[in-house]
Formats: C-alpha cells, sequence, structure tokens
C-alpha cells in the first residue's frame, strides 16, 4: 500500500489533488481513499489530505502517520508544520520549490526529494498561482501511483473547460520535476 500525506493551505486544493489521484487509481483497478484533516481552519491556515492507494481493500481508516512520501504545496509549511514528521526511510519529499538542488539537499539532508517550481508552471499554463494539480505530475513522477494518461478524466471531469490546462500543468512538472536522490 502506498500512504501519501499531502501539506498545504486552505483554499490550494490538497483535498481536491489526493482524491484525483484516488479517482485514477480506481479507474486502473485499484481500491485508494482519499480524505481530509481540518477543523476550524480558515482559508490560507494549514491543512493536509491523505491518500492510500492499493492493489488490495484497505480497510485502514486513520491519519497517515507514516508516509512513503509527502506532498507540500507551499514551502513556507516547511518552518511551521513539520510536513516531514514520520516520512519513512527512503520515501519521498514531492515540494514546490524554486531552490536549488544543493539548497534543498541542505534543507532536507540524507532524503529523496522531487522538486518542481509549480507555482511558475500555474502561473504560465492556468494564470494563476494554484499548484494542486500541477504538483500531480511531480507526485506520479516519484510514486508512480498510478499513469501519468489516466490523470486526464478525473481533472476533466473536475475542471470542465479549464480541464486541459490543468492537464499542461501537470504534464510540464511530470516533466520538468527535478529528482535528489538521498546520499
Amino acid at each position: 500500500m502506498l500512504e501519501v500525506r499531502f501539506h498545504g493551505r486552505g483554499g490550494q486544493g490538497a483535498v481536491t489533488s489526493a482524491e484525483i489521484i484516488a479517482q485514477a487509481a480506481i479507474k486502473q483497478g485499484m481500491s485508494a481513499q482519499a480524505f481530509p484533516s481540518f477543523g476550524p481552519e480558515r482559508r490560507g491556515a494549514p491543512v493536509q489530505a491523505f491518500l492510500r492507494v492499493s492493489d488490495k481493500p484497505i480497510r485502514l481508516r486513520s491519519k497517515v502517520y507514516k508516509p512513503d512520501s509527502v506532498l507540500i504545496l507551499d514551502p513556507t509549511l516547511i518552518a511551521s508544520a513539520n510536513p516531514t514528521a514520520g516520512l519513512k526511510k527512503g520515501g519521498y519529499i514531492i515540494i514546490n520549490s524554486n531552490k536549488s538542488p544543493e539548497e534543498l539537499k541542505n534543507t532536507f539532508p540524507g532524503q529523496n526529494i522531487i522538486a518542481v517550481d509549480a507555482s511558475k508552471i500555474a502561473r504560465e499554463e492556468l494564470g494563476v498561482p494554484i499548484t494542486n494539480t500541477t504538483m500531480l505530475g511531480a507526485l506520479v513522477r516519484a510514486t508512480r501511483v498510478v499513469e501519468l494518461s489516466t490523470l486526464e478524466e478525473p481533472v476533466r471531469n473536475r475542471f470542465g473547460v479549464n480541464g486541459q490546462k490543468n492537464i499542461n500543468a501537470y504534464t510540464r512538472a511530470y516533466n520538468e520535476a527535478t529528482v535528489i536522490e538521498a546520499e
């Protein structure tokens, strides 16, 4: 079973991202669950979303405490939310960042990292810096949880006329992501 924890801020679409991946996994014949964790948060407050994907039925119903990967939509959360807590050894930190590989290695020593400037891609492809669907490309690149092409239908269903823009954004992120292997 693959477990991913998403870290973002209210309004950035972490919950939507987890749901889209779950829908794509189900379309590929797997079991999946996606759910949020938030209370009385407001737009801009830290939020988490969780994703589980397996080739067997998923009976677990708790939050993801020991993720295989963490996806960080907003890099400002590194200092305040400890998004890498519980990350399994050999797991991936998938981060929206324009920092150099050296800077990221210093921030996350000994970790596998997939970095992409999702904010830039989202501005160029979507016209707004909302990075949730863009980051799906980096997630698929890191985990191979689903085939990239399987995201198309759930994205088109969710975003309608803006579906193609979102597909362009996650495809760019998949291709432009930098892989930084642990040393």
